[in-house]
Order: structure tokens, then C-alpha cells, then sequence
């Protein structure tokens, strides 16, 4: 500035003389809430353009990304897995160091997660009714340990759920905030509301998991969270991380059956069945939930309650290449083995790939391709990439001369009949009204999902959507393991779906779902599945045209004889696969 005259050589020298102000870069869950989107950008963006374009190539990125939705998903996910956590117990301090002398400077040295709500802590001294805590000094902005040393207290309030996991006093209830805390823990701590100095104990979860929230009509991803914290674990659960998806691909199932001649008052039978998988394979016999079987029940039914068996028999009737066909147009998997454990969800996939296969069944029918960027443009404004395909008709005119209105022509494929669409959505509200979905039931809105649960409770998940917004939820340990009896996606993962769906549609009208044209609601029997007489318990029902409830009773898989595995289609039935609920 000064060799081209802007200041004076006497101001040059001040400017070189004065020190330069660093702001630190800001920190906490408000702002790196979003790592694991961001960073799913970039490796798209790498994969798609490669290195050089991607750090030197000027680019301008537009993405879905909604913050305030980010935010609650975060929130939500994060409660969720912290909640199942601490129901399974203490499992003890993140460190121990020594405090005699200033613990604030050993403290100081311990790395802390920096994208939790939590603070880091160590315990001074502990009692029966109260803990006292020195919290982690912050740096100053030269680098160097503040002499700032805060304390606070834990109360046994703060201790309760913290039943040691091991150890003498293993599932004990906690009596004594010092049967929990000793002096030199290192601990995470977070402040009590409304109580100032006050402090609950927590704990890094073993168990991950992950959301996905997107649009349904679109495909655009508004919100991701790949696991708990990102500055623990990089490994993106939503993409990444390959799972037994369990009862929650039975929605593909029912509707390949519905989309071909099926109803949804079709009946099938719900009793034991045993298949011979062919010589020398053995035979499988798959299992309901709590080992229950209830007859002959229709179709909605089934889906409804999550009936295994049930599914069995209908994937059997229809053919499971037909199923393998829809798992891949509705993206599930790219070549799924057509065999019949497949129908209870025992392939591996992705969170995303389920929830862009809900976003299908949620917007009537439409292929979507799950998207985390809008636009890429290059350091010219050129656009180089654009997620959103349709075509603008009459959006070239330079000027206006009486012409009709611009159209956007949607070329994406129909990969399910949209009558098909509304009928398996209506099956699956029925989920959350009287099924394992329960726990969405509260949220006074249109709502239609499926949980899904693996061998062992090893995998929970829950898919949910509305007319604006398909969510999903699966929670796990990354080295799969049982997390305990009646940890199923309808116990675990559906809160965590209704905790976000609450908070982030709050304020928005209840929208109910589209009834396509053509689409008849008639009375039924829920039980038989035959047209309600006066007095019958009675649910409305949705047919195509042409189709009706039956006028005489017939039973899919009545026959006593032994259900055979097609060589053809299924030869091969995956072992310890009857608990896929």
C-alpha cells in the first residue's frame, strides 16, 4: 500500500510494528454440529472431481444442508444414544491423574472431545451426598493454561443411573455419590440448568449409531449425523457403515407383493413353517417375534405387527427374484442375492440407501437419488454439477411475448405404481398407530413408518416419514454385539425419530398423505379381510380399480405340506437368521 501511495512509509512501518490479533476459532456443539455432512461433501467431491479441482479449483459448493434441522438431529440422535447408554450402567472415569499440587495444568493436558455439549472435569474430593469437581481450564490466546481454576458440585441426584457395569458393586443401585466418583476421576460433566454450579455426570457412549433426514420428493439429504462425536470416530455410520437393515425392508416386500396383484386385505397365514432349502442344505424355520403366531391374518396385519413368518410366505407366493427386483429399483442393494432370509432384511446396507428407499414409497412412487449438494459451480460461475434434473421448458426466452408459463418436466423414472405408494403408506401409518411405531403416535400428525431389528438385538432401526420429510435412525455397536433383550427399533430407535420430528416440525400444519386418483377406501374386516358387515369392528381400507375385498375367504400358505425353496431362486438360505424382527 505504501509503494503505491495509499499511506504514508511512516504508517508502513507503524502496521509492521503492530501486532497481529488472532481470534480463536470458535468451539462447542453449536458450531461443528455438521461435520459429518461436511465432510461427506467432500469425499463426493474428491471422488467425483479428484484432488487438484477439489483444493485448487476455486470451487463453489451449494448444499442441502438445513442448520436448524442439523441441529435437532444432532441433539436427537445424541440423546438417544446417551439415554441407552447410561441404562446400561457406569463403566468408570475416562482417566486418573494426580491432584495434588495444580491438577488444572495435568488436566489441561487431556484431550477433550471438542464437538459435545459436556465439560471435561476431575474429581477433588467425593461423599456420600455430594462430589466437588475442578473443571478443565480453558487456553488463553497465546497458547498457555488460563490460571482461571472453576469448581463445582455433584450431587447424588447426578450419580443415579451410574450403576457400576463391573466390579463389587456391579448393578447396584448407586446410595453414595463416593460408591461412584473417586478423587483423581477425570469425568465428563455437564452443568445443570436453572442450578449454577451444579453438574450431572456423563459418559462417552460405547453403543453409535446414526440420522439421516431428507426430503422426499427430492432426494436432497437437510440433515446427517454419521455417529456421536465426530472428533472421536470420522466413520460415518449414515454412508459408511454397512447393516442388517431387519423388518424395516419388509415395506420392499409388501410392496412388490401390492404392486402385483396383492391387496391389503390379502390374508396369509401366520403359523410355524418349516423350508427344505434342498438336499443336503437342511431346513430353516424362521421365527415371530416373542414366538408368537396368530393365524390367518391379512396383509396389513403383517406389516403392521412385524410378522416374520408371514413375510416368508408371501415372499415364497410372489417369488423373491421379484423382491430382489424391487430391492434394487427402490435402491437398496445393487444385486441382491434372491433367497428368503433377504425378506426379513438380512442383506447389508446403508442407512442412506433405506431412507432414499422410504423418500421413494413417502413421494407417490418416484425414483430419488439421495443428494448432499445442490450445485457446483467454478471459479468462473460456470455450473459444472446440479442434483436437480428437470428439465425448464420455456426458461430460455429472453424476453416475454405472451407465452405460457415455464414448466419443469420431471424425467425421473416410476418405480412404483403411485395407488401402490399410498396403499403401503397407509399400511405403515398403521405402524405408528397400533404396531411396533408406537411411540410417534403422540405427534398429532400424519406419520407412517417401520422399525426394523436384527439377531441378537445386534441392530435397531427406524424409518419415518411425513409428506415433507423422510427420517431415519439406526443405533449399534461399530463391532456388532447384542445390546440386551427388548432392544428393538421400536424401543430404541422410534424415540429418537419422534424426538426429531417434534422439535423440528413444530409449527407446521399436519399434512395428511396425497390418495392418488383412482384409489377406493372401503370397509373391512381387519381380521378377515372380507367387506365389514353392520356392527364389525371396521377399518377403512384402500383398493385399486378392478380390485375389491374378497367375496370368499382364502388363506396364502394354508396348505399342511412342507413350504420347498425354489433352486432357481432360493438354494441358499443364510444361517441364524430367524430373529430378524
Amino acid at each position: 500500500m505504501a509503494e503505491n501511495g495509499y499511506i504514508t512509509a511512516a504508517q508502513a512501518e507503524a502496521a509492521k510494528k503492530s501486532t497481529i490479533d488472532v481470534t480463536p476459532r470458535p468451539t462447542g456443539a453449536q458450531i461443528f454440529a455438521a461435520e459429518y455432512y461436511a465432510e461427506e461433501v467432500r469425499r463426493q467431491i474428491y471422488e467425483r472431481y479428484g484432488e487438484t479441482k477439489l483444493y485448487e479449483g476455486g470451487l463453489s459448493v451449494r448444499t442441502s444442508l438445513n442448520p436448524k434441522m442439523q441441529m435437532i438431529a444432532k441433539k436427537a440422535l445424541s440423546d438417544g444414544l446417551v439415554r441407552y447408554d447410561e441404562q446400561r450402567g457406569w463403566r468408570g472415569p475416562v482417566n486418573h491423574i494426580d491432584i495434588s499440587g495444580d491438577w488444572g495444568q495435568r488436566l489441561s493436558e487431556l484431550k477433550a472431545y471438542y464437538d459435545i455439549p459436556w465439560k471435561l472435569a476431575v474429581v477433588l474430593d467425593s461423599g456420600k451426598d455430594t462430589a466437588r469437581i475442578g473443571m478443565q481450564p480453558p487456553r488463553e490466546k497465546a497458547g498457555g493454561v488460563s490460571s482461571q481454576r472453576d469448581l463445582g458440585l455433584i450431587n447424588l441426584d447426578g450419580v443415579k443411573w451410574a450403576r457400576w457395569t463391573k466390579g463389587p458393586d456391579a448393578y447396584k443401585a448407586v446410595s453414595s455419590v463416593a460408591q461412584v466418583l473417586k478423587p483423581g476421576d477425570v469425568i465428563y460433566v455437564e452443568p445443570i440448568a436453572g442450578k449454577d454450579g451444579q453438574y450431572r455426570l456423563h459418559q462417552i457412549p460405547d453403543v453409535e449409531g446414526a440420522m439421516v433426514v431428507m426430503e422426499p420428493l427430492t432426494g436432497r439429504v437437510l440433515a446427517l449425523s454419521g455417529g456421536f462425536s465426530y472428533d472421536e470416530s470420522q466413520f460415518n455410520r449414515a454412508t459408511q457403515a454397512l447393516r442388517q437393515p431387519g423388518s424395516s425392508f419388509k415395506p420392499i416386500v409388501y410392496s412388490a407383493a401390492l404392486d402385483n396383484g396383492y391387496t391389503p386385505s390379502t390374508v396369509v397365514l401366520d403359523a410355524p413353517i418349516e423350508i427344505d432349502q434342498g438336499p443336503g442344505l437342511g431346513v430353516w424355520a424362521p421365527e415371530n417375534y416373542a414366538k408368537k403366531f396368530y393365524g390367518p391374518q391379512t396383509l396389513r396385519f403383517g406389516l403392521e405387527q412385524s410378522r416374520n413368518v408371514m413375510t416368508v410366505r408371501l415372499a415364497q407366493d410372489i417369488g423373491m427374484p421379484l423382491v430382489a427386483e424391487y430391492a434394487k429399483k427402490f435402491g437398496v442393494y445393487d444385486d441382491m442375492l434372491p433367497v428368503l432370509s433377504m425378506a426379513l432384511g438380512a442383506g447389508e446396507t446403508t442407512l442412506m440407501r433405506m431412507v432414499g428407499a422410504y423418500a421413494i414409497m413417502a413421494n407417490g412412487g418416484r425414483k430419488v437419488t439421495p443428494s448432499l449438494i445442490d450445485r457446483i459451480q467454478d471459479r468462473y460461475g460456470h455450473t459444472i454439477y446440479r442434483h436437480d434434473e428437470r428439465e425448464c421448458r420455456g426458461c430460455d426466452a429472453d424476453s416475454w411475448h405472451n407465452q405460457p408459463e415455464p414448466t419443469l418436466i420431471d424425467r425421473r423414472p416410476v418405480v412404483l405404481d403411485p395407488m401402490t405408494a399410498y396403499q403401503i403408506t397407509s399400511m405403515m401409518e398403521g405402524v405408528v398407530q397400533r404396531g411396533t411405531g408406537t411411540a410417534l403416535k403422540d405427534l398429532g400428525r400424519p406419520v407412517a413408518g417401520k422399525s426394523g431389528t436384527t439377531n441378537d438385538e445386534k441392530d435397531a432401526w427406524f424409518v419415518a416419514f411425513t409428506p415433507e420429510v423422510v427420517v431415519g435412525v439406526y443405533l449399534g455397536y461399530d463391532k456388532p454385539k447384542p445390546m440386551g433383550k427388548g432392544s428393538t427399533g421400536g424401543v430404541l430407535s422410534a424415540p429418537i425419530v419422534r424426538d426429531f420430528m417434534k422439535t423440528a416440525l413444530a409449527g407446521r400444519p399436519a399434512i395428511p398423505f396425497r390418495v392418488p386418483p383412482g384409489i377406493k377406501l372401503v370397509r373391512i374386516n381387519p381380521k378377515s379381510g372380507l367387506r365389514a358387515g353392520t356392527g364389525d369392528n371396521a377399518i377403512l381400507e384402500a383398493f385399486k380399480p378392478g380390485t375389491a375385498p374378497p367375496d370368499s375367504y382364502s388363506v396364502i400358505g394354508a396348505s399342511d405340506a412342507p413350504l420347498t425353496v425354489t433352486p432357481e431362486a432360493d438354494r441358499a438360505v443364510r444361517a441364524g437368521t430367524g430373529g430378524l424382527y
